[in-house]
């Protein structure tokens, strides 16, 4: 599909306009048209074929050829030539925290600056000090946006790897000789960021696979290519190694590759504790030999990680689990936790309709919801301090009230929760009254700015929301944005005992470029007898599919399905949500 590609290529289109000083109208028309193109259920070259292209939203005459010369030609002439007179790496200028189009405009027309390596140059040479406007402090935000950024291109994030992986294993399943088949390393262990991806394959012609793998659709170099390992780069320069071993051998391949690597270390000292190796060929038994010759080293397991650790011992260890948090409780020998899996989560808890920012109906978003086997929904749509996101006025919220109950009338064994995101501001007061919001089902409140505060305001913003009577949810507790914006700081330890206290859960949201709670401040919660919500912040049916990312996260931080609310049933979540 050229969906995606067709909708970053007018989204770009659209933010060099507004560095050239293009009428709003005309700016705003790439940028629809680029959202209505990511988000169409169908192929756009279908629509084409079938000359529908005129009925998605905002595809005037115009735009309707260039999609057309896209799907012809993979370009558009008159993005090669808009590329002409605003270099196309200005974008990545763009792309740094609190630069933007306005910023990337005056660097460009005052300084001549075309790119990221120029921007450090003029920072450098002084230049931006004392210009109207331009600050110490906005200096050094940009200095540390470039170097977020930065991070942010070495290492994917969890969505965007899972979906690169995912294209190449379905297609690699397809082969006959393909007998086993699994990602590897950071990626199977469900880390928030990616630097490589590892995919293992059991097959007996070798030959077979790799030729096939390097020639796969997305390839756009291949770095390496034998018969037993072969290494590509895809159209986004993503690497993907693929490594292939006999079937007999896949579990301990598996073990070895997936890592990581102290807790392969810490495997290998166990087996030299008991006189046995370990390596990616599997689990070996050291005996002597008798006539002083080098030690004999037999098989004892290699087909399956379960087969390979019980050799050593050990129960079978989640893949999330291998990492260096909780690693005494791992080798304490004492049960491990039975972790949350995906089947466990009965409803989520934060997404938005078209009520505010979401492209969906409440009645999509709760058959998208059903189909994927749940049993509730809350529809969590932002309130109106949040202009950008349009959020729900109160007048409005009465219609939309009306609405859910209308629907939850023709539902069987589902039900719609009426909820909202409600802004925290500055002072740590919410966008509702409480007259206003006693009448949802569920509040989860959220900060989306004064990230700058110092961490004595921003940690007292929080408490005052905690101890809140109507807050159930906070909601991306640490305002991450992976690859653009750094945690804002507060005093965790205090907010998840507030939490513990008032009965308010954390949210682990779901959604890639969040992942937030990350894995390592779940855990850390976990240990202060905090309750979680995973959630996606779907703002399109699709996104409903990023729940197992959340998954992931909470795996990582050792939660099972009683630390989550929404693995609860509906009647059960609406009684302890009465807090």
């Amino acid at each position: 599909m050229k969906n995606q590609s067709i909708a970053n290529l007018f989204r770009r289109m659209g933010q060099l306009l507004e560095v050239k000083g293009e009428i709003v109208f005309k700016i705003r028309a790439y940028q629809k048209a680029a959202e209505n193109i990511e988000n169409l259920a169908e192929d756009i070259e279908t629509l084409k074929k079938e000359d529908r292209l005129s009925d998605i939203p905002g595809i005037g005459q115009a735009l309707k050829d260039k999609i057309i010369e896209f799907c012809e030609t993979g370009n558009v002439k008159a993005y090669q030539e808009l590329t002409q007179e605003i270099p196309e790496s200005i974008l990545d200028v763009m792309d740094i925290p609190t630069v933007g189009p306005k910023k990337a405009k005056l660097f460009y027309d005052e300084f001549g600056v075309k790119n990221v390596p120029d921007l450090v140059s003029v920072i450098q040479s002084g230049k931006l000090k004392g210009h109207a406007g331009i600050k110490e402090k906005t200096i050094q935000n940009i200095l540390d946006g470039i170097k977020i950024v930065k991070e942010g291109q070495e290492r994917m994030n969890l969505g965007k790897a899972t979906k690169i992986a995912d294209q190449f294993i379905q297609a690699l399943k397809k082969l006959r000789e393909v007998k086993q088949i699994s990602t590897a390393g950071s990626l199977r262990r469900g880390k928030e960021t990616i630097g490589d991806i590892d995919i293992l394959v059991a097959t007996a012609d070798p030959k077979k696979v790799t030729d096939t793998f390097i020639h796969l659709p997305g390839v756009k170099t291949v770095q390496a290519h034998g018969d037993t390992k072969a290494s590509i780069l895809n159209e986004d320069n993503v690497q993907v190694d693929l490594r292939i071993v006999e079937e007999n051998d896949f579990g301990a391949a598996l073990l070895y590759f997936t890592g990581s690597k102290n807790f392969n270390v810490k495997i290998r000292q166990i087996a030299i504790d008991k006189k046995m190796k370990v390596n990616e060929y599997g689990v070996f038994k050291i005996t002597e030999s008798k006539k002083g010759n080098e030690p004999v080293e037999t098989l004892i397991a290699s087909q399956t990680e379960k087969e390979c650790l019980a050799a050593l011992d050990l129960p079978f260890i989640e893949p999330e689990l291998r990492e260096d948090m909780g690693e005494a409780e791992v080798f304490s020998g004492k049960k491990l936790p039975s972790l949350i899996t995906l089947q466990d989560i009965k409803g989520d808890l934060h997404m938005h309709s078209t009520y505010s920012d979401g492209k969906n109906t409440m009645a999509e978003m709760a058959e998208a919801a059903m189909a994927r086997g749940y049993e509730y929904v809350a529809i969590s749509d932002h309130s109106p301090r949040l202009r950008v996101a349009g959020g729900v006025f109160v007048e409005d919220l009465k219609k939309k009230k009306k609405e859910i109950e209308s629907l939850n009338k023709t539902y069987k064994n589902f039900k719609i929760l009426f909820g909202t995101e409600v802004e925290i501001d500055m002072n740590g007061d919410l966008d509702y009254n409480t007259d206003t919001l006693k009448e949802f089902d569920i509040v989860i409140a959220a900060i989306h700015s004064g990230f700058e505060q110092d961490e004595k305001n921003l940690t007292q913003r929080l408490l005052k929301v905690i101890q809140h009577k109507y807050v159930h949810v906070i909601a991306h507790p640490t305002g991450v944005h992976i690859g653009k914006r750094e945690p804002y700081t507060f005093d965790f330890k205090k907010i998840c005992q507030a939490a513990r206290d008032y009965r308010v859960y954390l949210e682990i949201n779901a959604f890639p470029v969040r992942l937030d709670l990350n894995s390592a401040n779940v855990y850390f919660a976990r240990g202060q007898q905090v309750k979680f919500s995973i959630n996606t912040d779907s703002h399109n049916v699709e996104h409903l599919d990023y729940m197992k990312h959340g998954i992931s996260i909470a795996r990582r931080g050792w939660l099972t399905k009683k630390d989550v609310i929404n693995t609860l049933s509906v009647g059960e979540l609406l009684k302890v949500l009465k807090k």
